[in-house]
């Protein structure tokens, strides 16, 4: 069985300042997204399946959507704030969605078997679509799951602070640990990420992190939706809390439940976090097709 490609693409965009997720960055106006597809046809993906929200449907099934027919299958989800889950009987109010690990969720129905799970306005390499393709092929259990792993220094935005899950993994290449750490910067020369008490903390230029690129079993839908119960439950005073797909992955880990390989890119990260971040992004794709990773037109 092929595995599915599960895309999150219900981002607000609001340090962009637009639909970041249809955005052309390829020369034939072609956006991030649309390179991941093409990346996962290649590495024997079967299914693409999109996370949106409902206010975008239109707009992003017309720019995007269109686009594969023929070439993969494809199917939509909603990241409705108020996705029934059993333990939550009513939801709190909020001011953002719950969070990646909630626009997981949402797409349980739609995935039975092993899955990559990505973000729509993050490019992540060819390299990389094929290792992990492999490994939910050959590897991938119910116990048993991946993480595409960055250097932070190829991840970082010139134009202000990012978000990253800073890893850490064993002699055989299996993670230990990730944290959420928000607001990464480099200042002055260094890396660092603002704490729950507003002060900087130092990061190390080659310290590896989670750019959303994961590798799951379908079981894990299993383990989120208890997860995001208690979450929910725990954070119904904090209207911006977020459930991380760190939260859950870090959980598994510590309570021997589940072990996640880390498959090391050394691949430059490319995404357009700030809109003054989209020069840089053509500029490199732009190199990337005179180096024929790419054709142009990409769907020519």
């Amino acid at each position: 069985m092929k595995p599915s490609l599960l895309i999150l693409a219900a981002g607000m965009g609001s340090r962009y300042g637009g639909l970041k997720q249809v955005d052309s960055v390829g020369p034939d106006g072609e956006a991030i997204i649309e390179y991941s597809i093409y990346d996962a046809i290649r590495a024997g993906f079967g299914k693409v399946v999109f996370v949106i929200r409902r206010d975008i449907e239109d707009a992003f099934r017309e720019q995007i959507g269109g686009k594969f027919e023929g070439k993969i299958d494809i199917e939509y989800v909603f990241q409705d704030m108020d996705y029934p889950v059993p333990g939550v009987d009513k939801f709190p109010e909020r001011e953002k969605p719950w969070g990646t690990a909630h626009a997981m969720l949402v797409a349980e129905n739609a995935i039975k078997e092993p899955f990559a799970v990505i973000n729509a306005d993050d490019y992540y390499g060819v390299e990389a679509f094929a290792t992990c393709a492999k490994f939910l092929k050959e590897e991938c259990r119910p116990d048993h799951h991946c993480m595409v792993g960055y250097v932070i220094s190829n991840t970082l935005s010139d134009h202000g602070t990012v978000n990253r899950g800073v890893a850490a993994m064993d002699d055989d290449h299996y993670l230990t640990e990730v944290n959420e750490r928000l607001k990464i910067q480099r200042i002055e020369g260094e890396i660092s990420y603002l704490g729950d008490d507003d002060q900087r903390y130092p990061l190390q230029d080659d310290d590896l992190v989670s750019m959303n690129f994961w590798g799951f079993h379908p079981a894990i839908f299993d383990v989120i939706r208890k997860q995001f119960a208690e979450f929910v439950h725990e954070n119904k005073d904090k209207p911006r809390a977020e459930f991380f797909i760190p939260l859950f992955v870090d959980q598994q880990i510590n309570s021997g439940e589940a072990k996640v390989k880390v498959l090391v890119s050394n691949d430059r990260w490319y995404g357009v976090t700030y809109r003054e971040d989209k020069p840089i992004v053509q500029q490199a794709f732009g190199k990337l097709i005179e180096e024929e990773r790419y054709p142009a037109p990409l769907w020519g």
